[in-house]
């Protein structure tokens, strides 16, 4: 398993950052009050007011920026503002020693999701899949609970309390939980970034693919061999597609219903308004009988 973090407490400050697409400067308030909600201090890296064509500042910006927040012993946590694009550019030049000499908590997901992967490979870290502060004033209330983890270890359950769970393949795996959107974890293949599945627990969300782009992501995923030694697999949200949640079941049967691995859907973990956050990294059980997912704490003291 992955090295959890030093949890925060009230007064502490972390540093907020934009590493993929450009913000817009209308929604930083909200995710800016938010932090304040949280009891947080925070600094603004120079890519939030920066914008170079599609991206948050060039990449050399984006890297400093970045590399500015784990250097400094002041700042406790690097949440992402926003995703879109970008995160891949930058993940070949990351000091990852640096961050694994100065461990903090980590934060975002879709776009975030390639250096998820990166920083879990290379700095041995947990890092947290969580919804973005631009949308925070959009979150329900049990989303926005989630960012407690954060504050002190606990050990996450997610259960039909939450949402009704959809049992696509039978069993009880116990792994490090990994992954993240769906592209992103594709895009990582054929790269030194690219993701590791063996005995672990996969999680997978999308927003805004057709069925047939699915599939295909699936497919490729397939032939790389990824899914032959998975421990399990979490379907997170889907959100945004062309089809409904049956055509959804059915490709998602096809490749993971004869792997003979725990497999469930209709977690809440993606593009929608509950986006419940979860430690990367971490120890987790897949339990469909009882249908569970069951995580140990991201960060510890």
């Amino acid at each position: 398993m992955k090295t959890t973090v030093p949890h925060l407490q009230k007064g502490d400050l972390v540093g907020v950052v934009a590493l993929s697409s450009a913000v817009e400067p209308e929604k930083l308030g909200n995710a800016l009050s938010f932090l304040d909600e949280l009891g947080l201090r925070y600094i603004v890296g120079d890519t939030i007011y920066t914008q170079h064509h599609y991206l948050a500042g060039n990449d050399d910006m984006r890297l400093a920026d970045f590399h500015e927040m784990v250097k400094n012993p002041q700042v406790k946590a690097i949440f992402c503002i926003a995703g879109g694009y970008g995160c891949a550019r930058i993940a070949e030049k990351i000091d990852y020693a640096l961050l694994e000499e100065n461990p903090k908590i980590f934060w975002g997901f879709s776009d975030v999701t390639y250096l998820h992967c990166a920083i879990n490979e290379y700095a041995n870290l947990v890092t947290f899949h969580g919804p973005m502060l631009i949308t925070a004033s959009k979150l329900d209330d049990l989303s926005k609970k989630m960012f407690f983890q954060l504050f002190s270890p606990m050990e996450i359950q997610y259960t039909e309390a939450i949402s009704p769970l959809t049992v696509i393949a039978e069993g009880i795996a116990r792994g490090e939980l990994i992954g993240g959107n769906l592209q992103r974890l594709v895009n990582t293949l054929g790269t030194k970034f690219e993701v590791c599945t063996d005995g672990k627990i996969l999680l997978l969300e999308e927003s805004g693919e057709t069925i047939p782009k699915i599939d295909a992501m699936l497919q490729q995923l397939k032939q790389a061999r990824k899914l032959e030694q998975l421990a399990g697999v979490v379907i997170g949200s889907f959100t945004q597609t062309d089809a409904d949640k049956a055509a959804l079941h059915i490709v998602m049967q096809e490749y993971f219903g004869d792997l003979t691995i725990p497999v469930m859907a209709g977690f809440k973990i993606g593009h929608e308004t509950t986006n419940i956050a979860i430690p990367l990294g971490a120890d987790a059980i897949l339990d469909t009988q009882e249908k569970v997912l069951k995580i140990l704490p991201g960060v510890y003291g």
